[in-house]
């Protein structure tokens, strides 16, 4: 019988190095990253609060989370890509869709996605401390579906942003995945493409769930690359629920596309 370990045994037994260096990666994550994390996280949700209250709305809102967002991922030496920014057209409004990852997604996006836009977010963020007051400030947009005037009161709330000439940042699953795959996604940010005829513009991220994937939520991240792929924008074929659903379905395939072999498929997220 041979002795070899096989490749899937190999994996699961990582070198004394690779154990080494997870060693010095998470005491440094303890000691050094954790607590410079904690007091951006707290100045700039200050500043964002203090800029909106007496600035430029459009600008405290976004740049303090983007800087903070940016020095996180340095922060922690992860590695960046991000293919794609040419698509995009600096005086084009856009409903950008992406999957969800995991925690790390808000970090890739508003750090490197390099465009003001306002975020579509769970009405719960809106209960941690400094953070939710931030965002109020900010003006992103909380999703409540805890009636149909709450629900109503959102989407009134994304067109006018939309309006304005701001971008908003949509995740449709509607949730983080618990195994990296994609679920489906909602129709909510369709619709309001449908609506006011605007391009939707998929994103697709790598690396997030291998760094701090939901099952391990408040634990510390491991090191891994991120990337962001910006694909070309779909923009309005017509207008009505045919035309929504065949955004939708584009929009969906071209997340797939650059979604990395090992998390590509369809697998239902329970909390969907």
């Amino acid at each position: 019988m041979s002795n070899s370990i096989s490749p899937r045994n190999k994996k699961n037994h990582p070198s004394v190095i690779t154990l080494v260096a997870r060693l010095i990666y998470g005491v440094y994550t303890f000691f050094i990253a954790l607590p410079i994390f904690i007091i951006t996280s707290t100045l700039t949700a200050l500043t964002t609060v203090i800029g909106c209250r007496f600035g430029n709305g459009h600008f405290w809102g976004y740049y303090p989370g983007k800087w903070w967002s940016w020095l996180t991922i340095r922060l922690l030496f992860l590695p960046v890509k991000v293919e794609g920014r040419e698509h995009l057209d600096p005086k084009q409004s856009y409903v950008f869709v992406s999957n969800h990852q995991g925690a790390f997604d808000i970090f890739l996006i508003y750090g490197f996605l390099g465009r003001n836009f306002k975020w579509m977010m769970k009405k719960g963020i809106r209960k941690i401390p400094l953070v939710g007051i931030a965002c109020v400030y900010a003006h992103h947009i909380f999703v409540d579906k805890s009636g149909a005037s709450k629900i109503k009161k959102t989407y009134d709330e994304a067109r006018k942003t939309l309006r304005e000439g701001m971008s908003v940042v949509v995740f449709p699953e509607g949730a983080r995945s618990f195994t990296g795959h994609m679920g489906k996604f909602r129709r909510g940010a369709f619709m309001l493409a449908d609506e006011l005829q605007l391009p939707v513009c998929p994103l697709s991220i790598n690396g997030s769930f291998d760094i701090m994937p939901r099952t391990r939520d408040w634990s510390f991240p491991m090191w891994h690359p991120l990337s962001l792929t910006i694909h070309e924008p779909i923009f309005p074929k017509g207008k009505g629920t045919e035309f929504e659903k065949q955004t939708m379905a584009e929009s969906y395939d071209a997340v797939m596309s650059g979604i990395e072999p090992k998390y590509q498929g369809f697998i239902e997220n329970p909390d969907q």
